[in-house]
């Protein structure tokens, strides 16, 4: 009689290993890396090796990073968030849209810890056509993540969710700021490039058609004064800067939004385009004798 249950063959192939001998020899010689530094070696040794390319070693780093990256480490801190008050008029609001040229805004009721939804910008639009609509009816519900969250679990969310802000909260539940989906992205693939950037070997300053210039913020304060022949220096003279952005910033006595302007030692600094509470360009250009601004 058979036996119902036969037993498993211990004869059955097993994976092919396809391996030839050198390449066993060699893995046995130079073993894979042990850590996440020898791994970040091994891929230098490839790019040297012309194995793969320069760009596609800094985006496996940026990936092998990411992994003990979190939320916390690369938000924009609450004090550098641009939000929307509930109460404030659509004028108002369409405003604010305008000169911070985000395309999403937390929205807050009361005071700026309490985060009711998230309005995107392109929603305003609605109010044009139905003033008669109410603003809460355009609002998405906001999403709320604690500090520690890892950046590949956040990622993850982001893509299953098709949400592209998070409100970052703290460990005592109050909120530490926000992170987008470029954030995360930006950690793998580098900065992502706007109508506003430009190489780096093109330079801080150059010129455009209407005879002013455009200055990146992180500028060189001497590189300013050598190129338009001027001394820059604050209200306090012993207060000292490093870079543009930040003398502009101190001087407005706040962080610098869209459309503002300020004038300095005989040049009109204007506010072109700022990004996680930095100005990233300025439109310059000498402040003539009728301009108001002077």
């Amino acid at each position: 009689m058979s036996d119902p249950y036969p037993a498993r063959s211990s004869s059955l192939p097993e994976k092919e290993d396809k391996r030839s001998f050198l390449q066993k020899l060699a893995e046995f010689i130079h073993p894979g890396p042990d850590s996440r530094a020898e791994l970040i070696e091994t891929l230098a040794e490839a790019e040297d090796n012309q194995i793969i390319g320069a760009e596609s070693r800094v985006m496996l780093e940026g990936v092998i990073r990411m992994a003990d990256m979190t939320a916390g480490d690369v938000m924009v801190a609450a004090t550098r968030m641009d939000c929307l008050n509930i109460d404030a008029s659509g004028d108002e609001l369409m405003h604010q849209v305008i000169d911070t040229a985000h395309s999403r805004f937390p929205v807050f009721e009361g005071e700026k810890e309490n985060i009711i939804g998230i309005l995107l910008a392109k929603d305003l639009l609605k109010l044009q056509r139905a003033p008669e609509l109410n603003i809460r009816a355009l609002l998405r519900p906001a999403v709320f993540v604690p500090e520690s969250k890892g950046l590949n679990d956040l990622l993850r969310e982001f893509r299953g969710n098709r949400n592209h802000l998070a409100i970052v909260i703290d460990e005592f539940g109050r909120v530490a700021g926000l992170i987008t989906i470029e954030d995360v992205l930006e950690q793998i693939v580098g900065e992502i490039e706007d109508e506003f950037d430009i190489a780096e070997d093109e330079g801080d300053i150059f010129g455009l058609a209407d005879r002013t210039y455009r200055v990146s913020g992180d500028t060189p304060i001497e590189r300013v004064n050598e190129a338009f022949g001027v001394h820059l220096v604050g209200s306090d003279p012993e207060d000292t800067f490093d870079t543009i952005g930040g003398l502009i910033a101190h001087e407005m006595g706040h962080v610098p939004r869209r459309g503002e302007h300020l004038a300095l030692a005989g040049l009109n600094f204007v506010v072109l385009h700022t990004k996680g509470g930095a100005v990233r360009w300025f439109k310059v250009s000498p402040v003539q004798d009728d301009d108001p601004t002077g």
